[in-house]
């Protein structure tokens, strides 16, 4: 009786099977990638700076960066920047060398070089260009970007995907509508990496003496982007 059953199901699979391959042989469908796009102006400015100072020894020069960077962090909690949006991003001690002329003799150390440098986060655009102009007055000697980014491009990014959609469905009923078939259900949606807003450098190199107007700072705007893959049955 067992083996009766077994049999009559494996007889049903065979029977069963050469139908669902057809379907499966005969199901067209169409593949349409989508593009969306949104612009949204930046609400945080990423500013990296920092002193560099020189002296014949180590030590020197060590004390003298060590003082100008006090001043430099006391300058940013007078702008209201909070101590969270202020992190060390390098600090670096380095000989410096006299090759003499053409090379000729080995190096010879007659002094040392101090690095530090912060990435402040600024989150009043307004006031970027002010806070520039005060941190280099207060002895900041190195500027080595300034770039702007979006807090939470979550809401925009949904945006971006809802466009990408779209424009995909749009593309489909052209295409379909061209060729004279129907478009029939969604079978798949992917999404492709996420475009995220890039932090962009405005200004980059060593700052100079600063004027008595405040650094001038264009903020743009940003574009969140999304791509998608959507697939349809042809009917």
């Amino acid at each position: 009786m067992f083996k009766t059953i077994v049999a009559f199901a494996v007889l049903a699979v065979l029977a069963v099977s050469p139908a669902l391959a057809e379907e499966a042989k005969t199901m067209r469908t169409i593949q349409i990638s989508g593009h969306g796009e949104v612009r949204q102006a930046p609400d945080l400015a990423i500013v990296t700076t920092g002193v560099v100072t020189s002296a014949v020894d180590a030590k020197s020069a060590l004390a003298a960066n060590t003082k100008a960077m006090n001043a430099l962090f006391a300058q940013l909690k007078a702008s209201g920047v909070e101590d969270k949006d202020v992190q060390t991003s390098n600090f670096s001690v380095q000989p410096q060398y006299d090759y003499g002329q053409n090379n000729a003799q080995p190096p010879k150390i007659v002094g040392y070089q101090v690095s530090n440098t912060v990435t402040v986060t600024l989150r009043k655009l307004d006031g970027v260009g002010d806070v520039l102009d005060k941190l280099v007055s207060s002895g900041s000697n190195q500027v080595n970007g300034v770039s702007f980014s979006i807090a939470d491009p979550q809401a925009a990014q949904d945006e971006a995907r809802k466009a990408a959609v779209a424009d995909a469905q749009r593309k489909a009923n052209v295409l379909t509508n061209a060729a004279g078939v129907k478009l029939g259900s969604i079978t798949s949606i992917s999404e492709g990496n996420a475009n995220l807003p890039q932090p962009v450098v405005m200004m980059r190199g060593k700052a100079m003496a600063a004027d008595a107007a405040p650094v001038p700072v264009a903020q743009g705007e940003q574009t969140i982007a999304a791509d998608i893959d959507v697939v349809w049955t042809i009917e």
